[in-house]
């Protein structure tokens, strides 16, 4: 058996360690949304596969006998065509998704499905953190009349889109007392979040309760109707169960 691991989460950094502790034959992929990924300890390929017939090829070029798919739970598109086109082709597949942030005690969430929701929500003159990424930003243009801040882990290439909004560089993990601290500095009125779920991001979640900030966070996608599992330990019981 030779695995496909569809990459990019922290989730899938742990697999793949076990997977070369276990000498099982794997390949990582990456999407190449990061400029210097962190190594995976497995042979990785960056860079999209050229649309459904180049991962097909892929697929039977590199002998691919089971995919798991260990990419960001906002990375829907590329997980239903993955779980699709392995279907069609009786290729075993799973999905490792971690669970949901779920709001708790103190926290002061606002549930949104779209980017653009957000301006119904954040009122004019508020200072607001995108903790989004940098992918889809433009997708908050109707934030007009707010100060926006991104954070990035990459430099960016080019100026930030909007004329009220800048970038921030920051490569994770960050503490909650980093992120109160950031928080304050910044002058932040209002968080934007997608609900990635995990507890490696977590902390800007708890820096928002203990600041008593309000968070706009931007529910989950529709995920593929296919064999999921939530936990690393789960997705290796799959793997070795193939």
């Amino acid at each position: 058996m030779t695995l496909l691991l569809l990459a990019g989460t922290g989730e899938a950094q742990q697999v793949a360690r076990l997977l070369v502790a276990d000498g099982r034959p794997a390949i990582a992929s990456l999407a190449g949304a990061t400029r210097a990924p962190r190594a995976m300890g497995l042979p990785t390929r960056i860079g999209g596969f050229g649309g459904e017939d180049g991962f097909l090829r892929y697929l039977t070029e590199a002998g691919i006998t089971a995919v798991l798919d260990a990419t960001h739970p906002f990375a829907s598109r590329i997980s239903e065509r993955t779980a699709r086109l392995c279907a069609d082709k009786a290729v075993p597949y799973c999905q490792l998704l971690r669970p949901e942030w779920v709001p708790g005690a103190g926290d002061r969430w606002t549930i949104i499905a779209a980017e653009e929701e957000a301006a119904a929500h954040i009122p004019e003159g508020a200072t607001v953190f995108l903790a989004t990424g940098r992918q889809g930003v433009t997708r908050f243009a109707n934030l007009d009349g707010r100060r926006l801040i991104c954070r990035v882990i990459d430099p960016p290439e080019a100026p930030f889109p909007m004329a009220n909004g800048t970038y921030l560089v920051g490569r994770p993990p960050f503490s909650v007392a980093e992120e109160i601290a950031l928080f304050t500095r910044l002058g932040i009125d209002w968080l934007v979040v997608k609900n990635a779920g995990g507890a490696a991001s977590e902390s800007k979640l708890a820096a928002a309760r203990a600041l008593n900030l309000p968070v706009a966070m931007i529910a989950r996608p529709p995920q593929p109707k296919a064999p999921r599992v939530a936990t690393v330990a789960a997705a290796m019981e799959w793997v070795r169960n193939i």
